[in-house]
């Protein structure tokens, strides 16, 4: 899930600084600076610094020349959540699963869960169910759902997926699906 929130910190800003543009520019390009690629177990993954909400009057450190500002600032994170529902596309696919890229950070779905049938891998590294046919290759838009979430290496955190519960798997799976309810109905209706 994504998050917005409001963070109060000291930003330095060191005197090269000062010619290059206004205030507000230069302490959003030192906090997106300071922000990329942090994760913390409590906030999440740090997507970018949204918006300046407040800039104190600077201070000067002696023998330091910098200045640095307390700042009030929104940071845009992405915090994923056990049995959340995400959206991403399939990256990779390997003998042993499937590489899935939720936008701020990839996911791995077991071989598994990428389906509720007997799955085989073709040489060409496309997923086959035996009995549904379906097939899930790389590029594919997908919808699963987060069953698990490590932070044991704070900079490579495991998130695990599954998409073997109803409404989630590949977008064209679904489409199919949704297809032959309504033709079911349809027939049904007529029926009566």
């Amino acid at each position: 899930m994504y998050y917005e929130l409001e963070i109060e910190d000291h930003v330095r800003v060191p005197p090269k600084d000062f010619s290059e543009q206004d205030l507000k520019l230069i302490i959003l390009k030192r906090l997106n600076e300071k922000f990329e690629n942090f994760i913390s177990k409590d906030f999440g993954i740090a997507v970018a610094v949204s918006d300046i909400i407040e800039i104190c009057e600077g201070k000067i450190i002696p023998g330091d020349g910098a200045a640095y500002y307390k700042t009030k600032f929104n940071l845009l994170v992405f915090r994923p959540e056990i049995q959340e529902l995400v959206l991403g596309d399939v990256t990779e696919i390997t003998d042993f699963g499937v590489f899935f890229n939720m936008g701020a950070l990839d996911g791995m779905i077991h071989l598994s869960q990428t389906m509720d049938d007997y799955v085989s891998m073709s040489k060409s590294g496309i997923l086959t169910g035996k009995e549904s046919k379906r097939i899930l290759k790389i590029g594919e838009r997908c919808r699963a759902r987060i069953i698990a979430a490590s932070y044991k290496e704070i900079n490579n955190p495991k998130i695990g997926l599954t998409m073997r519960q109803p409404s989630l798997g590949a977008i064209s799976w679904l489409k199919e699906e949704k297809f032959k309810e309504e033709k079911e109905t349809k027939t049904k209706e007529k029926k009566k």
